[in-house]
């Protein structure tokens, strides 16, 4: 049987004359910070004085000694970060030049010096430039030059913290006659029967040794000989229970055990779990244009989704454990869709391993993002290396559905530039139109790929096109009101969203010793987006008044506005289901403290945007939307029952007063969405009346309720139609400020959205408000504070709307279980509250910030 042996310990790092001690896997970066030679990056400005080491050289060294009694020793690495020359003794063993492979080299009978010396990124990546010639890019930074993580070189959310190391798991491996060198299975339904193959190729050392393989999959056995090097196993397992995304079923796993076998002995054993499902993805015109649905077991799902960015600048330091806290949150918010962006890593088998569990669909992108990149030599014959590695790597996962070419170059081929510079030089297009696809084809035909994202299928439309397939809206973000989601009907939004600052006490721990201001200099360093100041300030002028000079306010108003930002979108796309098939929020998750468009911050904690999408991604979602010079109710409806409720409409006055009122009756089939007209007599008639719209979720065991909620829109309508096809023309989020910011637009439309929360009653809210905060003359808000058993009660002597516990300033450890909730005068709440180690009311009310009038 083949054996393993860790080379986890017994690192040394080559630092000048000195040999620090190094943790495997790892990088520099973390082995300088455990050695106290660099201070924690993430920490005030402490990235600008670590910059130097990625401009440097580095080595690692371990002691070998190989003796075994097998007939082959390799030497394994799971993944070098990135150029880098091994050598044991002096003998050369190897050069490699991509973070994204694992590498394997003969030492049978070696042993001594290991060492394992790493190019500077930035040198390899400046020489194959200076090689094949410049190619353009959202950012100054070389990274398109070489297979290496693109967001080492810094994003407009990440810092630019260029790494180098062992950065995964790196062991001997002992054997004799064969070993299993890679598994790649096909896992298809027929009518009930689980279809599974396993294709498999051996490496032997006695090439006249018979060999067979035998496999095992829920209770199924299988038999098959090995021609030469390769072989096939083929296995029906009846009745089996089909794998479905988290809403829509269970997601039972089975084992798969495959044994090499020579005689009755195994000489290797591949072990895995898979899971049965289809899926499609439905891309045929229609009379809207061209869709991107996705199609799984035959059910066609609105996918309610987020980005995924590496969740540590320094990958190596996610654990397991950290994967499945952070994917939990993602599914503890309605998430059923996990788009890993094209800027990051192949992420480890943890994380697919949790999305599997949990019922995570994973949209996979390969590593190109927003850049040409060359097709030429070293690169393209890394690139499909990489490719036919990771797809054969993950195809095991039932969560994985979807394969994407890259992030956002064919848009910017065509709208940023680009063509002119490249004057018919190579850009990546036959990587995205041509290798991938390919690859894909050949070894994974049981998932379907799309060239990039955005992307409308054709060069004879636009590649932002929002009327074919997959749309990036980040003109919203750049120059214009959030309100302005509303104007276009994507057929699915793959990325778009908002920004606000981290949580407080994630500011506090990165800023020791800051006075906060958003100018100040900590604030600023950690605010990494081209204008990224000047467009949350033009952002929240739209709707508030702007705080001078009081931090705090500034803080929980530029959170009100980023939930009410991604509201405003995803009510009004998911109300116009199936036109709209998906929303994939622009970000989950961070990978260190910064402002960004990030749900939750860089040191895990829940923003308000969270606990928004909580509601906004309910099975249940109810929500008022301008359309046609009127007011709609829209019930949405995402579970397999139908939703048959009475809403209630209320007509209100700011100071209270009920000023009309009716009943209206809802039937929302299963998978779909009703709308009925609001009566104009209830339309508030200015800017000191708003609607408000109850209705019981009717919690059948098929739906989650989506709790109170608080949206508004504006008198300025909305519109559903979609936009042309160069809407977006020119724009992407990370944008230079000069072309994508401009200061003095505003669309005047006066619309405004809305937050709410989940109660866990099944009792839906919604509110709408005929124009922004700061044309309100809210009364001044008036509530009462009291503990109540793990947490707090608020009960509203007035309207208070947006309430909002930020937890983390009563301790840094202390969670809330809810984000924004607006209470009607009388009404109360009960937020609980974990981790606060000393309950007290009046903490609690120094820790309640909400809307206020306008002074």
């Amino acid at each position: 049987m083949l054996e393993a042996t860790p080379l986890g310990d017994g690192w040394i790092l080559r630092h000048g004359p000195d040999a620090l001690p190094a943790s495997v896997p790892g990088c520099v970066h973390t082995d300088l910070m455990a050695a106290g030679v660099i201070p924690d990056p993430f920490l005030g400005r402490g990235e600008s004085e670590v910059a130097w080491v990625g401009r440097r050289d580095w080595t690692y060294e371990h002691e070998l000694t190989g003796a075994s009694a097998r007939e082959q020793t390799d030497l394994v690495f799971d993944g070098l970060d990135t150029v880098a020359e091994i050598s044991l003794d002096g003998r050369l063993l190897g050069k490699v030049r991509n973070m994204h492979r694992s590498y394997r080299f003969d030492v049978t009978g070696l042993s001594g010096r290991l060492s394992v010396r790493f190019v500077s990124a930035y040198a390899e990546a400046e020489a194959v430039r200076g090689r094949l010639g410049e190619r353009p890019a959202a950012y100054a930074e070389p990274y398109q030059y070489l297979r290496k993580m693109a967001c080492s070189f810094g994003w407009d959310w990440g810092p630019t913290l260029v790494t180098a190391g062992i950065w995964r798991p790196v062991r001997l491996e002992h054997w004799s006659t064969a070993r299993i060198a890679r598994v790649r299975p096909l896992v298809t339904v027929d009518e009930g029967v689980g279809v599974v193959e396993l294709a498999v190729d051996v490496e032997r050392t006695r090439v006249e040794a018979p060999l067979a393989l035998e496999a095992t999959v829920g209770g199924v056995h299988a038999r098959a000989e090995i021609d030469g090097a390769s072989g096939v196993v083929r296995l029906r397992v009846p009745d089996v229970r089909l794998w479905w995304p988290r809403g829509y079923g269970e997601q039972p796993l089975y084992d798969v055990e495959l044994r090499l076998l020579h005689g009755e002995g195994a000489l290797d054993v591949w072990r895995r779990r898979i899971g049965f499902r289809t899926v499609e993805l439905d891309q045929r015109p229609d009379a809207h244009g061209t869709g991107f649905t996705l199609v799984v077991n035959g059910e066609r799902l609105f996918a309610r989704g987020v980005n995924w960015i590496p969740d540590d600048v320094f990958p190596s330091r996610i654990t397991r454990e950290r994967y499945r806290e952070r994917l939990e949150q993602a599914a503890g918010a309605g998430v059923d869709l996990v788009r890993v962006w094209g800027g990051g890593i192949y992420e480890s088998e943890d994380f697919y391993d949790a999305c599997d569990e949990l019922g995570l669909l994973v949209w996979q992108d390969f590593p190109f993002a927003c850049a040409a990149y060359p097709e030429e030599q070293p690169l393209r014959g890394e690139v499909e290396a990489e490719a036919r590695e990771n797809v054969v790597r993950l195809m095991p996962h039932p969560s994985l559905v979807l394969w994407n070419g890259n992030n956002e170059n064919l848009w910017g081929f065509r709208d940023w530039g680009w063509e002119p510079r490249l004057a018919g030089n190579s850009w990546g297009e036959g990587y995205y139109l041509g290798v991938l696809p390919r690859v894909v084809a050949e070894l994974d035909p049981t998932r379907p790929y799309t060239a990039g994202s955005p992307w409308s299928g054709s060069w004879d439309r636009h590649p932002n096109d929002p009327a074919h397939g997959t749309h990036h809206s980040w003109e919203v973000w750049n120059r214009e009101d959030y309100a302005d989601y509303r104007l276009s009907v994507p057929r699915f939004v793959a990325e778009f969203g908002w920004q606000a600052p981290p949580a407080y006490a994630t500011l506090r721990r990165a800023l020791p010793g800051e006075e906060l201001a958003p100018d100040s200099p900590g604030m600023l360093h950690h605010q990494k987006a081209d204008d990224g100041n000047g467009k949350l300030e033009r952002g929240l002028a739209r709707h508030f008044a702007v705080p001078e000079r009081d931090f705090d306010r500034w803080h929980y108003l530029t959170q009100v506005n980023q939930a009410r930002a991604v509201a405003a979108g995803i009510e009004h796309w998911r109300s116009l289901w199936p036109v709209c098939a998906g929303t994939v929020v622009w970000q989950l998750n961070d990978c260190w403290p910064v402002t960004s468009w990030a749900a939750v911050d860089g040191d895990g904690r829940e923003k308000p945007l969270y606990h928004e999408l909580k509601r906004l991604y309910a099975d249940r979602l109810l929500t008022l939307q301008a359309r046609d010079g009127g007011l709609v109710l829209a019930a949405v409806n995402q579970a397999v029952g139908d939703w048959t409720a009475t809403a209630t409409l209320r007509r209100m006055s700011v100071e209270g007063e009920v000023l009309g009122q009716v009943a209206v009756e809802l039937t929302a089939g299963g998978r779909s969405v009703a709308r009925v007209d609001v009566p104009r007599e209830l339309t508030p008639a200015g800017p000191e009346e708003f609607l408000v719209a109850d209705a019981d979720a009717e919690a059948d065991g098929n739906a989650r309720a989506g709790g109170i909620a608080d949206v508004g829109a504006g008198a300025g309508g909305g519109g559903n139609a979609a936009a042309g096809a160069g809407r977006d023309t020119g724009t992407g989020r990370h944008a230079d400020a000069g072309r994508h910011a401009d200061a003095g637009q505003d669309t005047g439309t006066g619309q405004d959205t809305g937050t709410g929360q989940d109660t866990g009653t099944g009792r839906l809210r919604v509110l709408y408000f005929p124009a922004p905060d700061r044309e309100v003359p809210y009364p001044a808000p008036r509530f009462d504070v009291a503990l109540a058993p793990g947490g707090i009660t608020v009960t509203a002597r007035t309207l208070v709307r947006d309430l909002l516990l930020q937890a983390d300033r009563l301790d840094p450890g202390a969670r809330a279980d809810r984000g924004l909730v607006t209470l009607l005068p009388g009404e109360e709440v009960t937020i609980g509250v974990h981790g606060w180690k000393t309950p007290d009311a009046e903490s609690a009310r120094s820790a309640l910030y909400c809307v206020e009038p306008t002074r």
